[in-house]
């Protein structure tokens, strides 16, 4: 899970006509039946299959976390379920695995993926909730922890890719951006009503944005006509182009607004830390948790975390720095260039 990368479009090969009208009709990878082969093709270009998610620092954390037969585990962002596919091999026979997704779309999905791969619901429990309610997941099943907790923050690439939910400003699409589809209010709705200080505040704290006062201003400005993610890239493209002097800077500012705003919309920093507060009391002794962060605010918020865990001994180590996606990884999935993984271990005797 994490922000779009900055990098030169690939253009992929197109089906029905050549303007499609919506996003499942775009790509031949999301035709499977009719288009086999076409997924691995697309993989073997270096670039990730629409719709589709490669995991990122898989080997990492098997090895951070180190999962085996009979234990359990959280994947508080089960996603397009990659890394819980991998753990839950890891724990078989008699693991169970708890994977907890706000996205009523992709959490379907991935159930269904992992039921007919054979894991039943004595291994496998699918839970639609947001991570920041971690501390009400137990007792379930007559436990009180679990041996492992993965999050993988972010955004997924299932969501990025398809313009009909609002993260990208590569496609125009309505102006979404959250989540859970279900509830909250829109990016869109934000910015009807966001004093521009408060906007700007916004835009700085989330994404470091030099330009953020700018941007602030002319997105205010414009109150009322950015509905559609075309108009919220066009608006912050007028506020920074002539300021910064380049393309490379101007769509940076662009991804960087974007991101600040999904952050907003879908309270993420304050999801995390609800989730970092209840961690320790949901992990067994000798419990381990690995969390992947792909900007400053979530990493910051973790190592703090983990640094106060283990001076208070609530953790027993941690990571001394953050673990990077080889370098391997990163030329053939370029979305995995800004993770950071960062990890922590109770003490034995802890509870």
């Amino acid at each position: 899970m994490e922000d779009e990368p900055i990098g030169p479009h690939k253009r992929r090969v197109r089906y029905k006509g050549t303007h499609p009208r919506s996003f499942s009709e775009k790509y031949k990878e999301l035709d499977s039946e009719r288009y086999p082969g076409e997924i691995e093709k697309v993989k073997a270009r270096g670039a990730t299959p629409a719709g589709d998610h490669l995991s990122i620092c898989v080997g990492e954390v098997l090895e951070i976390l180190d999962p085996r037969p009979g234990e359990s585990v959280v994947d508080a962002t089960l996603g397009h379920g990659g890394h819980s596919a991998e753990l839950l091999k890891a724990i078989s026979p008699g693991g169970r695995l708890y994977g907890l997704d706000r996205d009523p779309v992709e959490i379907a999905k991935t159930e269904a993926r992992l039921r007919a791969a054979g894991y039943g619901p004595e291994s496998f429990v699918a839970v639609r909730m947001n991570f920041s309610e971690l501390g009400s997941l137990f007792p379930i099943g007559g436990i009180d922890g679990v041996d492992m907790l993965l999050a993988d923050l972010g955004v997924s690439s299932m969501q990025i890719d398809d313009p009909e939910r609002g993260f990208t400003f590569k496609h125009d699409g309505p102006l979404d951006m959250r989540m859970d589809p279900d509830g909250g209010r829109s990016a869109a709705e934000l910015l009807l009503d966001i004093p521009e200080a408060a906007l700007r505040e916004l835009i700085d704290e989330y994404s470091d944005e030099p330009e953020a006062r700018v941007i602030a201003r002319v997105l205010t400005q414009r109150r009322g006509t950015i509905d559609t993610t075309a108009a919220l890239r066009n608006a912050v493209r007028y506020a920074v182009e002539d300021r910064v002097g380049s393309e490379d800077l101007t769509r940076k500012a662009i991804r960087r607004t974007f991101q600040a705003l999904r952050i907003a919309v879908n309270g993420e920093l304050d999801a995390l830390d609800s989730l970092l507060a209840a961690l320790p009391r949901c992990l067994n002794p000798g419990g381990r948790a690995a969390i992947l962060c792909f900007h400053s605010g979530e990493e910051s918020r973790v190592e703090r975390s983990f640094r106060e865990g283990v001076a208070s001994g609530a953790y027993g180590s941690m990571s001394s720095e953050a673990v990077r996606a080889s370098p391997g990884e990163r030329r053939d999935n370029p979305r995995s260039s800004s993770a950071r993984l960062l990890w922590a271990r109770k003490s034995l005797g802890d509870r």
